[in-house]
């Protein structure tokens, strides 16, 4: 958690240096393209005050993002998913109101540009959380077993070697090919005592079945902990591997 938060911190300290050296400082080269432009434009773009605006749009975003920091050390469990996408949101989204101060001749393809990043990069934001926080399943077959959904996949019950049902979930030390949200993670991750492991992990919701085959270690689990518990006896009956 304090990795993130740091993190946040750099990006408002970040924003609140840009947006006040642009807004207040008249540092308008630190917008992007502003430097390329004729001088002309630059005098409109000035007389129309876009550079001003753009920089109360970053100010404005480096407030609300210290405004929702708080949010990091309460039980909310989204508060992660609402601090960046409100940044993201409120940037996007300001460069298409931006773009009513541009100059008369790119006004309309700057309009367009903008809402077009702006229905991309959301609506893919939107499609990869939704297809990230999407169930997953543990099916057990009678001679193998698979785990649905997002870096899934299928192994035989006989590459088995032991199953445990853990009451507390190892701590993880690095990830390096996942997705780390507040209540869940998903993906490739290195684990105290374990090493590099495959986590299917509903963060808080104990128990935690762990699979150990010869070129592969699973940890999984599901929010409900009676499911989590038929999915270990179930494995177990079929791999006939000791505990």
């Amino acid at each position: 958690m304090w990795g993130l938060i740091i993190s946040q911190l750099i990006i408002i300290i970040i924003f609140s240096l840009i947006g006040w050296a642009i807004r207040y400082k008249k540092a308008y080269y630190l917008i992007s393209g502003f430097s390329s432009r004729t001088e002309e434009e630059k005098q409109q773009l000035i007389t129309n005050r876009l550079p001003q605006k753009t920089g109360s749009l970053i100010l404005i975003t480096a407030v609300v993002m210290v405004l929702l920091l708080p949010l990091s050390f309460t039980s909310f469990k989204y508060a992660i998913e609402a601090q960046f996408g409100s940044m993201l949101f409120l940037l996007m989204g300001g460069l298409i109101y931006l773009s009513k101060y541009e100059t008369q001749s790119k006004r309309k393809r700057s309009y367009i540009i903008s809402t077009v990043l702006f229905v991309a990069v959301i609506g893919s934001i939107i499609a990869l959380t939704v297809y990230t926080y999407q169930g997953y399943e543990l099916k057990v077959h009678d001679d193998r077993f698979e785990i649905t959904g997002m870096y899934g996949d299928e192994w035989r019950t006989t590459d088995i070697k032991r199953i445990e049902l853990m009451d507390i979930m190892p701590e993880v030390t690095l990830r390096t090919n996942g997705v780390g949200l507040p209540t869940l993670s998903k993906g490739h991750f290195k684990i105290k005592d374990y090493g590099s492991s495959l986590l299917f992990i509903q963060k808080g919701s104990s128990p935690y079945i762990y699979i150990e085959m010869e070129k592969r270690k699973i940890f999984i689990n599901d929010k409900d902990p009676d499911k989590t518990k038929l999915w270990y006896e179930e494995l177990k009956e079929k791999s006939g591997s000791p505990l």
